[in-house]
């Protein structure tokens, strides 16, 4: 396995000086943003699938610091019913996978995204319970005519360039759990698989080493990020929690530089089982602890993670 970040920490920077941050960390791969919520601020797909040698700088840039580029990601929602916003998720992931082609890199990470409710909506709609029994017709109306006829038609896409999608299950999204996940993948192309986020799951109740056993082979990438419950306020009002996420003494959850939510044990055992499922590739460090900032988040995790991971020769015994 390799240690890398995801550069939207240090999207203030221009990509050269976020490159340069990675490799004083000590990290051997970056994640780089290409649109959706997470920005252009480092690659701008459009503009560079126009100019060759630009590509061929950023290809430049990464090797001369010891760097890979693990995936790039453009975490839109493609079936958004605002049909501007739709399209322009939709033309960010399509440039995307051109891009990541031409740069040789093999995964570009994206969310699933929601519909809303009917072809009139404004809004996604992201359904939660069984009953009303509307829910359920909403369910199955966004799944039967959105999500898997646009992701088979994406798998179809990817297929032509070389590059698989991994899509990070995420509450609000149609994709959040392991069963939509797998659900997905089956329907729509085995060339998409998963962008696994403990956060995403710890807050939900989930055991992130349970999902590994399950997700498998379909783990295409990983985020390292932490999420801290908060008992007392989960017991008045669950997990559920629209609060923002800068009122952290009042939610129920916030997320945490990895090792300040869940203990070393916790992350210990995350490593292992992936290592156990045969995942080799990069644990990418993703920041959103409004606690710290990037630098201290950054530093820690790195600090954290080094204890931690398990290397390539980690199979062979000592006397071997």
């Amino acid at each position: 396995m390799k240690l890398g970040v995801f550069t939207v920490l240090f999207s203030d920077r221009q990509l050269e000086e976020a490159l340069d941050t990675a490799q004083a960390a000590g990290l051997q791969a970056v994640e780089i943003g290409t649109g959706g919520y997470v920005g252009k601020a480092h690659l701008a797909p459009s503009e560079l699938l126009q100019d060759k040698d630009a590509i061929e700088r950023i290809k430049r840039l990464t090797t001369e610091r010891g760097l890979t580029i693990s995936a790039l990601s453009c975490h839109g929602n493609p079936l958004h019913p605002n049909k501007e916003k739709a399209e322009s998720d939709h033309r960010d992931f399509r440039d995307t996978v051109k891009l990541a082609a031409l740069l040789g890199v093999d995964t570009v990470i994206t969310f699933s995204g929601c519909p809303g409710d009917s072809e009139h909506s404004l809004y996604p709609s992201w359904v939660t319970c069984p009953w009303p029994p509307d829910f359920l017709q909403v369910l199955e109306w966004q799944w039967t005519n959105k999500v898997i006829p646009y992701w088979r038609d994406q798998s179809d896409y990817c297929r032509q360039y070389g590059v698989r999608v991994a899509i990070e299950a995420h509450p609000g999204f149609v994709v959040y759990n392991t069963e939509t996940a797998l659900r997905l993948r089956r329907e729509a192309g085995d060339n998409i698989g998963v962008n696994f986020d403990p956060s995403h799951l710890f807050w939900q109740g989930m055991d992130p080493v349970e999902c590994i056993k399950v997700l498998g082979s379909s783990i295409y990438h990983m985020h390292a990020k932490d999420t801290s419950i908060d008992s007392r306020n989960t017991a008045l009002n669950g997990v559920l929690d629209v609060k923002p996420y800068s009122n952290e003494l009042e939610r129920s959850w916030i997320f945490r530089t990895i090792g300040y939510g869940t203990d070393e044990k916790v992350w210990k055992n995350i490593i292992s089982t992936l290592r156990k499922a045969g995942y080799d590739g990069v644990i990418s460090i993703e920041h959103e602890d409004s606690l710290m900032s990037v630098e201290e988040g950054l530093s820690k995790a790195v600090h954290f993670l080094n204890k931690i991971m398990i290397g390539d020769k980690a199979g062979e015994m000592w006397w071997a």
